[in-house]
């Protein structure tokens, strides 16, 4: 298979495969200080507009929510977030990639957008980090959206996707790159897999390639074990949020079961669910378009309200 850059522009793969925008939006590339690393984020929309801050899963980036943001930019004011280590952000010198770090990155980079009161979308890690946040700056955030990442998780699916991330450091080309990808995920679509891949992989001085995000983060999650300790904890964050809430989940996703995903809604104070057919675990990318239409009814009520 070959791949052409040229025909793997944003606003073209959106449109081929259907994603709702009306405007090309351009995002902007922004950097700031954050704890003593620069952290990068792309910005869509108009600042005067409600912000929507969104939070990437683990290994991935803020171009991982590309086709999502196109369309929230359209009514929103979107703030992508490259975590610490991932993306075009910092690595961390001293290897600190704790989630409590991630969110205190958080914190401040709310506070420095002067982006308040915000809506959170979280996926996987992302929304870890965002209802943690959420729980602990209660009167900033508008609502709350978790996808597909529960106190309770599969192990199983969680092998697999560690599997994946963990298989290889480097890649000769975009090509064993994309075929990787499509190995892990077979049912997207080639206009998918190029676009996504182009815009969360480097290459080297020597020719090789590979995702933008520090080798250190497969290591230490190779090691991370979530203890009953951990999960009592965090089904107690998720308790004490009181703002709206919609939960997603993938209907083919191997890492939170339905019935956890339940559980965690009745168990939260304003919270509703819904799944989105025909996506895994990843599911901004896995079908975005069931994404986008999914969370747009939760959108409009929170304005209307």
């Amino acid at each position: 298979m070959s791949v052409d850059p040229k025909n793997s522009s944003l606003h073209q793969s959106a449109q081929k495969i259907g994603i709702p925008f009306t405007k090309c939006w351009n995002p902007i590339d922004r950097h700031i200080e954050v704890n003593g690393l620069k952290l990068h984020f792309l910005e869509w929309g108009d600042p005067a507009k409600p912000t929507v801050v969104l939070l990437h899963g683990f290994a991935q980036s803020a171009h991982s929510f590309d086709f999502v943001s196109l369309s929230l930019a359209d009514r929103f004011h979107v703030l992508a977030l490259d975590f610490r280590g991932h993306g075009e952000s910092d690595w961390s010198s001293n290897e600190d990639y704790t989630r409590e770090s991630m969110q205190k990155d958080l914190e401040d980079f709310v506070i420095k957008t002067n982006s308040a009161p915000v809506i959170i979308i979280g996926l996987s890690l992302g929304g870890t980090i965002g209802y943690k946040y959420t729980a602990a700056n209660q009167k900033l955030v508008r609502s709350l959206i978790i996808i597909d990442v529960a106190p309770r998780l599969q192990e199983s699916g969680v092998q697999r996707v560690r599997k994946f991330v963990e298989n290889k450091d480097y890649f000769d080309s975009i090509e064993e790159m994309v075929s990787a990808v499509q190995a892990f995920r077979p049912d997207r679509t080639k206009d998918q897999l190029v676009a996504s891949v182009m815009r969360n992989a480097k290459q080297h001085a020597d020719g090789r390639w590979s995702w933008k995000y520090d080798p250190v983060l497969k290591r230490q999650n190779s090691r991370y074990e979530q203890t009953a300790e951990d999960r009592m904890h965090l089904w107690k964050t998720l308790e004490s949020i009181t703002c709206p809430t919609l939960f997603v989940r993938g209907s083919e996703s191997d890492v939170v079961t339905a019935e956890t995903a339940t559980e965690l809604v009745s168990r939260m104070q304003n919270a509703r669910e819904v799944t989105v057919n025909g996506a895994g675990h990843l599911v901004t990318t896995d079908n975005p378009i069931g994404f986008i239409e999914s969370i747009d009814p939760f959108l409009k009520r929170g304005f209307e309200s």
